[in-house]
Protein backbone atom coordinates (compact mmCIF):
# COMPACT_ATOMS: atom_id res chain seq x y z
CA UNK A 1 0.00 0.00 0.00
CA UNK A 2 1.15 3.54 -0.71
CA UNK A 3 0.37 6.73 1.23
CA UNK A 4 -3.33 7.54 1.27
CA UNK A 5 -4.45 3.91 1.24
CA UNK A 6 -4.23 3.47 -2.56
CA UNK A 7 -2.84 0.13 -3.76
CA UNK A 8 0.58 0.26 -5.38
CA UNK A 9 0.73 -0.40 -9.12
CA UNK A 10 2.29 -3.81 -9.82
CA UNK A 11 4.36 -3.03 -12.90
CA UNK A 12 5.92 -5.61 -15.13
CA UNK A 13 9.67 -5.50 -15.72
CA UNK A 14 11.52 -6.85 -18.73
CA UNK A 15 13.88 -9.76 -18.05
CA UNK A 16 16.05 -11.83 -20.36
CA UNK A 17 14.43 -15.03 -21.62
CA UNK A 18 16.18 -18.39 -21.50
CA UNK A 19 16.34 -19.14 -25.23
CA UNK A 20 19.04 -20.41 -27.55
CA UNK A 21 20.28 -20.16 -31.09
CA UNK A 22 18.08 -21.88 -33.64
CA UNK A 23 21.04 -22.98 -35.77
CA UNK A 24 22.18 -25.56 -33.23
CA UNK A 25 18.66 -26.98 -32.97
CA UNK A 26 18.41 -26.97 -36.77
CA UNK A 27 21.57 -29.13 -36.92
CA UNK A 28 20.05 -31.52 -34.39
CA UNK A 29 16.85 -31.69 -36.45
CA UNK A 30 18.83 -32.63 -39.59
CA UNK A 31 20.67 -35.34 -37.62
CA UNK A 32 17.36 -36.74 -36.38
CA UNK A 33 15.93 -36.62 -39.90
CA UNK A 34 18.96 -38.49 -41.22
CA UNK A 35 18.70 -41.05 -38.43
CA UNK A 36 15.00 -41.64 -39.11
CA UNK A 37 15.66 -41.90 -42.85
CA UNK A 38 18.43 -44.43 -42.30
CA UNK A 39 16.35 -46.52 -39.89
CA UNK A 40 13.34 -46.51 -42.19
CA UNK A 41 15.23 -47.41 -45.37
CA UNK A 42 17.41 -50.05 -43.77
CA UNK A 43 14.44 -51.67 -42.04
CA UNK A 44 12.24 -51.51 -45.10
CA UNK A 45 14.79 -53.14 -47.42
CA UNK A 46 15.92 -55.82 -44.99
CA UNK A 47 14.68 -59.42 -45.18
CA UNK A 48 13.78 -59.33 -41.53
CA UNK A 49 12.42 -56.07 -40.06
CA UNK A 50 13.60 -54.96 -36.63
CA UNK A 51 11.11 -53.34 -34.29
CA UNK A 52 13.58 -50.98 -32.64
CA UNK A 53 14.32 -49.31 -35.98
CA UNK A 54 10.66 -48.46 -36.38
CA UNK A 55 10.78 -47.09 -32.84
CA UNK A 56 13.75 -44.95 -33.87
CA UNK A 57 11.75 -43.64 -36.85
CA UNK A 58 8.74 -42.81 -34.68
CA UNK A 59 10.82 -41.25 -31.92
CA UNK A 60 12.86 -39.17 -34.35
CA UNK A 61 9.69 -37.96 -36.10
CA UNK A 62 8.11 -36.95 -32.78
CA UNK A 63 11.21 -35.15 -31.50
CA UNK A 64 11.78 -33.52 -34.89
CA UNK A 65 8.19 -32.23 -34.91
CA UNK A 66 8.64 -30.74 -31.43
CA UNK A 67 11.90 -29.11 -32.51
CA UNK A 68 10.23 -27.60 -35.56
CA UNK A 69 7.51 -26.08 -33.35
CA UNK A 70 10.15 -24.23 -31.33
CA UNK A 71 11.75 -22.25 -34.18
CA UNK A 72 11.08 -18.52 -34.64
CA UNK A 73 12.80 -15.53 -36.26
CA UNK A 74 13.67 -12.16 -34.75
CA UNK A 75 14.40 -9.31 -37.15
CA UNK A 76 16.63 -6.31 -36.31
CA UNK A 77 14.95 -3.90 -33.86
CA UNK A 78 12.47 -6.56 -32.87
CA UNK A 79 11.93 -8.57 -29.67
CA UNK A 80 9.86 -11.56 -28.61
CA UNK A 81 8.14 -11.90 -25.24
CA UNK A 82 8.17 -15.52 -24.03
CA UNK A 83 5.18 -16.84 -22.05
CA UNK A 84 4.27 -20.13 -20.41
CA UNK A 85 0.50 -20.55 -20.06
CA UNK A 86 0.08 -16.80 -19.64
CA UNK A 87 3.04 -16.32 -17.31
CA UNK A 88 5.78 -13.97 -18.54
CA UNK A 89 9.15 -15.74 -18.78
CA UNK A 90 11.33 -13.04 -20.31
CA UNK A 91 12.12 -11.26 -23.56
CA UNK A 92 14.45 -12.40 -26.32
CA UNK A 93 16.19 -9.56 -28.20
CA UNK A 94 18.80 -11.66 -30.08
CA UNK A 95 18.30 -11.37 -33.83
CA UNK A 96 18.27 -14.27 -36.27
CA UNK A 97 16.95 -17.84 -36.03
CA UNK A 98 16.01 -18.63 -32.44
CA UNK A 99 14.60 -21.65 -30.63
CA UNK A 100 12.64 -22.17 -27.44
CA UNK A 101 10.72 -25.05 -25.94
CA UNK A 102 7.67 -25.61 -28.14
CA UNK A 103 5.14 -25.23 -25.31
CA UNK A 104 6.36 -21.67 -24.70
CA UNK A 105 4.51 -19.03 -26.73
CA UNK A 106 6.24 -16.09 -28.42
CA UNK A 107 4.73 -12.63 -28.89
CA UNK A 108 6.77 -10.31 -31.10
CA UNK A 109 6.98 -6.56 -30.60
CA UNK A 110 8.85 -3.90 -32.57
CA UNK A 111 11.39 -1.82 -30.64
CA UNK A 112 12.33 0.45 -33.55
CA UNK A 113 11.61 4.19 -33.54
CA UNK A 114 8.07 5.22 -34.51
CA UNK A 115 7.03 8.60 -35.87
CA UNK A 116 3.54 9.96 -35.23
CA UNK A 117 1.95 13.24 -36.31
CA UNK A 118 -1.11 13.81 -34.18
CA UNK A 119 -4.45 15.10 -35.39
CA UNK A 120 -5.21 18.81 -35.09
CA UNK A 121 -7.00 19.49 -31.83
CA UNK A 122 -8.65 22.64 -30.51
CA UNK A 123 -7.28 23.99 -27.22
CA UNK A 124 -7.83 27.12 -25.15
CA UNK A 125 -4.49 28.77 -24.45
CA UNK A 126 -3.50 30.40 -21.14
CA UNK A 127 -5.50 33.52 -22.07
CA UNK A 128 -8.60 31.60 -23.11
CA UNK A 129 -8.14 32.01 -26.86
CA UNK A 130 -9.16 28.95 -28.92
CA UNK A 131 -6.21 27.65 -30.94
CA UNK A 132 -5.43 24.61 -33.08
CA UNK A 133 -2.40 22.44 -32.30
CA UNK A 134 -0.75 19.29 -33.64
CA UNK A 135 2.51 17.60 -32.64
CA UNK A 136 5.11 15.27 -34.15
CA UNK A 137 6.49 12.64 -31.77
CA UNK A 138 9.28 10.07 -32.24
CA UNK A 139 8.86 7.26 -29.70
CA UNK A 140 10.04 3.69 -29.14
CA UNK A 141 9.46 0.79 -26.77
CA UNK A 142 12.15 0.37 -24.09
CA UNK A 143 10.45 -2.19 -21.82
CA UNK A 144 8.58 -4.86 -23.77
CA UNK A 145 6.95 -6.36 -20.67
CA UNK A 146 5.34 -3.06 -19.69
CA UNK A 147 4.23 -2.31 -23.25
CA UNK A 148 2.56 -5.71 -23.68
CA UNK A 149 1.16 -6.42 -20.23
CA UNK A 150 0.68 -3.11 -18.37
CA UNK A 151 -1.56 -1.37 -20.94
CA UNK A 152 -4.30 -2.71 -23.17
CA UNK A 153 -2.95 -1.42 -26.51
CA UNK A 154 0.31 0.48 -26.25
CA UNK A 155 -0.07 2.17 -29.65
CA UNK A 156 -3.52 3.51 -28.81
CA UNK A 157 -2.15 4.49 -25.41
CA UNK A 158 0.58 6.57 -27.09
CA UNK A 159 -1.97 8.41 -29.27
CA UNK A 160 -4.20 9.18 -26.28
CA UNK A 161 -1.31 10.46 -24.17
CA UNK A 162 0.02 12.65 -27.00
CA UNK A 163 -3.37 14.38 -27.25
CA UNK A 164 -3.54 14.81 -23.47
CA UNK A 165 -0.01 16.25 -23.30
CA UNK A 166 -0.63 18.67 -26.18
CA UNK A 167 -3.80 19.92 -24.48
CA UNK A 168 -1.92 20.39 -21.21
CA UNK A 169 0.94 22.32 -22.81
CA UNK A 170 -1.44 24.40 -24.95
CA UNK A 171 -3.42 25.54 -21.92
CA UNK A 172 -0.25 26.34 -19.95
CA UNK A 173 1.15 29.04 -22.27
CA UNK A 174 -0.36 31.91 -24.29
CA UNK A 175 -0.33 31.73 -28.07
CA UNK A 176 1.53 35.02 -28.44
CA UNK A 177 2.80 37.94 -26.38
CA UNK A 178 3.75 41.13 -28.22
CA UNK A 179 5.34 42.56 -25.06
CA UNK A 180 7.78 39.60 -25.00
CA UNK A 181 7.37 39.11 -21.26
CA UNK A 182 6.06 35.53 -21.22
CA UNK A 183 7.00 32.22 -22.82
CA UNK A 184 4.63 31.71 -25.74
CA UNK A 185 3.70 28.81 -27.97
CA UNK A 186 4.55 30.73 -31.14
CA UNK A 187 7.74 32.41 -30.02
CA UNK A 188 9.42 29.74 -27.88
CA UNK A 189 9.34 26.51 -29.89
CA UNK A 190 12.40 25.01 -28.20
CA UNK A 191 11.16 25.58 -24.64
CA UNK A 192 7.69 24.34 -25.48
CA UNK A 193 9.14 21.24 -27.19
CA UNK A 194 11.23 20.44 -24.11
CA UNK A 195 8.17 20.76 -21.85
CA UNK A 196 6.11 18.59 -24.20
CA UNK A 197 8.77 15.85 -24.31
CA UNK A 198 9.10 15.88 -20.53
CA UNK A 199 5.33 15.57 -20.10
CA UNK A 200 5.13 12.72 -22.61
CA UNK A 201 7.98 10.77 -21.00
CA UNK A 202 6.21 10.98 -17.64
CA UNK A 203 2.89 9.87 -19.13
CA UNK A 204 4.33 7.00 -21.21
CA UNK A 205 6.64 5.61 -18.53
CA UNK A 206 3.89 3.27 -17.31
CA UNK A 207 3.87 1.61 -20.75
CA UNK A 208 7.66 1.21 -21.02
CA UNK A 209 7.89 3.79 -23.80
CA UNK A 210 10.28 6.72 -24.15
CA UNK A 211 10.19 9.78 -26.40
CA UNK A 212 13.29 10.63 -28.45
CA UNK A 213 12.03 13.80 -30.11
CA UNK A 214 8.88 15.88 -30.30
CA UNK A 215 7.67 19.31 -31.39
CA UNK A 216 4.66 21.22 -32.65
CA UNK A 217 3.87 20.84 -36.35
CA UNK A 218 0.75 23.01 -36.44
CA UNK A 219 -0.12 26.08 -34.41
CA UNK A 220 -2.80 28.59 -35.37
CA UNK A 221 -5.77 30.46 -34.01
CA UNK A 222 -9.09 28.67 -34.40
CA UNK A 223 -11.02 29.72 -37.54
CA UNK A 224 -13.73 31.56 -35.56
CA UNK A 225 -11.24 34.09 -34.17
CA UNK A 226 -8.47 33.91 -36.77
CA UNK A 227 -9.72 37.00 -38.66
CA UNK A 228 -10.06 39.13 -35.53
CA UNK A 229 -6.65 38.05 -34.25
CA UNK A 230 -5.07 38.83 -37.61
CA UNK A 231 -6.49 42.35 -37.54
CA UNK A 232 -5.25 42.77 -33.97
CA UNK A 233 -1.78 41.61 -34.94
CA UNK A 234 -1.76 43.98 -37.90
CA UNK A 235 -2.87 46.88 -35.69
CA UNK A 236 -0.23 46.08 -33.08
CA UNK A 237 2.40 45.84 -35.80
CA UNK A 238 1.38 49.23 -37.22
CA UNK A 239 1.46 50.81 -33.75
CA UNK A 240 4.88 49.29 -33.04
CA UNK A 241 6.20 50.52 -36.40
CA UNK A 242 4.80 54.01 -35.82
CA UNK A 243 6.32 54.14 -32.35
CA UNK A 244 9.70 53.16 -33.75
CA UNK A 245 9.38 55.74 -36.54
CA UNK A 246 8.47 58.55 -34.15
CA UNK A 247 11.30 57.59 -31.82
CA UNK A 248 13.78 57.81 -34.67
CA UNK A 249 12.29 61.07 -35.98
CA UNK A 250 12.51 62.74 -32.58
CA UNK A 251 16.13 61.66 -32.27
CA UNK A 252 16.94 63.07 -35.72
CA UNK A 253 15.17 66.38 -35.01
CA UNK A 254 17.01 66.72 -31.72
CA UNK A 255 20.31 66.03 -33.43
CA UNK A 256 19.56 68.58 -36.18
CA UNK A 257 18.64 71.34 -33.72
CA UNK A 258 21.68 70.60 -31.59
CA UNK A 259 24.10 70.78 -34.51
CA UNK A 260 22.49 73.99 -35.84
CA UNK A 261 22.94 75.62 -32.46
CA UNK A 262 26.48 74.37 -31.90
CA UNK A 263 27.69 75.44 -35.36
CA UNK A 264 25.72 78.71 -35.13
CA UNK A 265 24.26 78.21 -38.59
CA UNK A 266 21.11 80.06 -37.64
CA UNK A 267 19.70 81.60 -34.50
CA UNK A 268 16.25 80.18 -33.74
CA UNK A 269 13.80 81.61 -31.28
CA UNK A 270 11.08 79.47 -29.76
CA UNK A 271 8.58 80.12 -32.56
CA UNK A 272 11.05 79.31 -35.35
CA UNK A 273 12.29 76.29 -33.43
CA UNK A 274 8.69 75.02 -33.13
CA UNK A 275 8.09 75.56 -36.84
CA UNK A 276 11.27 73.68 -37.77
CA UNK A 277 10.39 70.81 -35.46
CA UNK A 278 6.92 70.61 -37.02
CA UNK A 279 8.30 70.60 -40.56
CA UNK A 280 10.96 68.01 -39.80
CA UNK A 281 8.45 65.72 -38.10
CA UNK A 282 6.14 65.94 -41.10
CA UNK A 283 8.98 65.11 -43.46
CA UNK A 284 10.31 62.23 -41.37
CA UNK A 285 6.99 60.67 -40.32
CA UNK A 286 4.86 61.25 -43.39
CA UNK A 287 3.91 58.27 -45.57
CA UNK A 288 3.98 60.34 -48.77
CA UNK A 289 6.69 62.49 -50.30
CA UNK A 290 6.47 66.06 -49.04
CA UNK A 291 6.31 69.03 -51.39
CA UNK A 292 8.53 71.96 -50.37
CA UNK A 293 7.01 75.48 -50.16
CA UNK A 294 9.46 78.30 -50.90
CA UNK A 295 8.95 81.27 -48.63
CA UNK A 296 10.10 84.44 -50.39
CA UNK A 297 9.07 86.75 -47.60
CA UNK A 298 9.52 86.94 -43.89
CA UNK A 299 8.49 84.19 -41.54
CA UNK A 300 6.24 86.73 -39.85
Amino acid sequence: MVDGGAPALNRSRETRAQTQSGYLMLLIWFLLAGLALWAGISNGTADYQVAWKWAVVAGSALVGFLILCGFYLINPNEAAAIQLFGSYKGTDRETGLRWVLPWLTRKKIAVRANNIISEKIKVNDARGNPIEMAAQVVWRVTDTAQALFDVDDYKEFVLAQIEAAVRSIGSRYPYDDHDHHDITLRGNHEEVGIELRKALIERLDVAGITVDECGLTHLAYAPEIAGAMLRRQQAEAVVAARAKLVEGAVSMVEMALTQLSEKQVVELDDERRAAMVSNLMVVLCGERDTQPIVNTGSLY
